[in-house]
């Protein structure tokens, strides 16, 4: 797909982080940008930094967990642009979960559930049918990661998993496409290579009251500071990603219709593999082994 002048790309999770990233980017194409995000106070600065830079820009406040505050954001979309070429499924949280599996509060499955997983199919079926009755190129990016998307992080295993369903759900949103001989492309969006500044750290901070915990946490919430201090002082430098370079792996993937947005990675090579060896091999997931540990 050619991006071009005039175009439009709607993007959700984007007051912060790697969906103000994407933003920018579009709009520094020349594209119109649709913001939507769930903390009003930071979309709001978000849409005005970009006006200032001359973008054209409609800003909703969006919950994307539910299905009809992504229905209203079509709408508004439609109704002030005419059209929408880009789609970015990028809203996401952690969930906060704590422990083991079976100890994990069901509010945590749901409310990432809603989120990581809904949202994105909320999207879908508010945007896609008419990207495909305009006739036009256009472009669906989900936003995975290499947690799940590729193999989980067992301490991390809520977020894990809907990740992995991100995949999937683009795969199989691919092969519509393709049986539908629809002109919209699809890709699955895997942050990095490494570490990213965001947001998700602190999802909790808009965690909506019908998902809110049942008991106290037994540790408090770790900011990515405190997370990235603790590791340098057990000897770990951690590497980090610009989201510019998020926003520019999007950008290109959209221009050469990539479907893996997989930054060259020799860690998530040698995950890739060693998962589909052992699923090859009928073997045990040794790649694992080092969190059975924790």
């Amino acid at each position: 797909m050619r991006l071009e002048e005039g175009q439009v790309a709607v993007v959700t999770g984007a007051a912060s982080g790697i969906g103000l990233a994407m933003a920018r980017r579009f709009a520094a194409e020349g594209l119109k940008v649709v913001l939507a995000d769930v903390e009003e106070g930071a979309l709001d600065k978000a849409a005005g930094e970009l006006r200032q830079d001359g973008a054209q820009v409609l800003a909703r406040v969006v919950d994307v967990g539910e299905r009809e505050s992504v229905q209203a954001l079509a709408e508004a979309a439609y109704d002030t642009f005419g059209a929408v070429h880009v789609l970015c499924n990028n809203a996401g949280v952690g969930s906060g979960a704590e422990g083991r599996m079976w100890e994990h509060e069901p509010n945590d499955w749901k409310w990432a559930f809603a989120v990581n997983v809904w949202g994105v199919f909320h999207g879908i079926q508010a945007f896609v049918p008419r990207m495909i009755a305009a006739g036009g190129p256009g472009h669906v990016v989900n936003t995975s990661s290499g947690d799940g998307g590729i193999a989980p992080l067992p301490t991390a295993s809520v977020y894990a998993v809907t990740k992995s369903a991100v995949v999937t759900m683009t795969e199989s949103l691919y092969a519509h496409l393709k049986a539908e001989g629809a002109p919209v492309g699809a890709s699955v969006l895997f942050p990095g290579p490494h570490m990213l500044r965001t947001g998700l750290w602190e999802s909790h901070r808009n965690r909506p009251e019908r998902y809110a915990k049942e008991r106290p946490r037994r540790t408090p919430y770790r900011s990515l500071d405190q997370w990235e201090s603790a590791m340098r002082a057990a000897g770990r430098e951690v590497e980090f990603t610009p989201v510019e370079d998020v926003a520019g792996t999007v950008v290109d993937g959209i221009r050469a219709d990539r479907f893996w947005m997989l930054p060259e990675s020799e860690h998530s090579d040698r995950q890739i593999r060693a998962r589909s060896q052992s699923m090859l091999d009928r073997a045990d997931p040794s790649y694992l082994e080092s969190f059975i540990l924790d």
